[in-house]
């Protein structure tokens, strides 16, 4: 990926600069009465409250973008995908795809590892109803745009769900002034080669309770498209 001339130790100052934002008070007040209400599994927990920053490995050639923490997932413990049934389904698929070490992540101290893969999201903090408005979009997607200048090894990107394929595309041309010809499309299972020096797009739906209880995600599906980047980025590398 041919858009960074950022060194790769930027990422510890952009985790801090997300973790101490304020810019979206709704969703700064949604988080902090989240971690004093509480889901009664969770009382004991002390949750994280505050948004989330990327995580994963600073050379990865996989960059996976989702829509936001989950309210009791991300925000009680501090890691994108962490605790919830869309971090069980994701974990375990990077695993089987040798992206992770171990198949689930349930803390931030559990020693979970990624290799060749980062996490991200849209949006850094958990909306009501997992329904961020347009301007908590436009506010967040600048810390995207960071991490696209700092993960310079990037080969691929996989957006989860319509919003995080909606805020790439926009990032892309907002940021980078890409203005596509062929504009592409979201559609579970899509493959888009984006012009020279930029990563290709692969498109998925989000592994929500609700896509995957439905079935309108099934696991076949799911681990089909994993499988398909693992055999990209090892004919990449042989």
């Amino acid at each position: 990926m041919e858009i960074s001339d950022i060194p790769t130790n930027e990422l510890d100052t952009l985790a801090r600069k997300v973790t101490n934002c304020q810019k979206c008070s709704r969703l700064r007040e949604y988080c902090e009465f989240i971690g004093i209400r509480k889901r009664k599994a969770f009382l004991n927990w002390d949750y994280w409250k505050k948004p989330l920053p990327g995580f994963g490995d600073p050379k990865a050639r996989l960059l996976i973008v989702g829509l936001a923490p989950a309210a009791n997932g991300g925000t009680r413990t501090g890691r994108l995908f962490c605790g919830d049934s869309s971090g069980d389904w994701l974990i375990r698929a990077l695993h089987k795809t040798g992206f992770a070490n171990q198949p689930t992540s349930t803390n931030r101290e559990d020693g979970l590892v990624l290799t060749d893969a980062y996490l991200t999201a849209i949006v850094r903090c958990a909306p009501p109803e997992n329904k961020p408005t347009q301007s908590e979009i436009t506010n967040c997607l600048e810390y995207l745009g960071k991490e696209l200048r700092i993960l310079d090894d990037v080969e691929i990107v996989l957006v989860l769900g319509q919003i995080a394929f909606q805020g790439f595309t926009h990032i892309l041309k907002s940021e980078f002034g890409l203005d596509l010809v062929s504009r592409p499309k979201f559609k579970h299972g899509a493959i888009y080669d984006l012009p020279e020096g930029y990563p290709k797009l692969y498109v998925s739906y989000h592994p929500s309770r609700r896509n995957t209880q439905t079935r309108m995600l099934t696991w076949s599906m799911w681990i089909r498209t994993f499988r398909k980047i693992r055999r990209e980025l090892d004919a990449h590398h042989s």
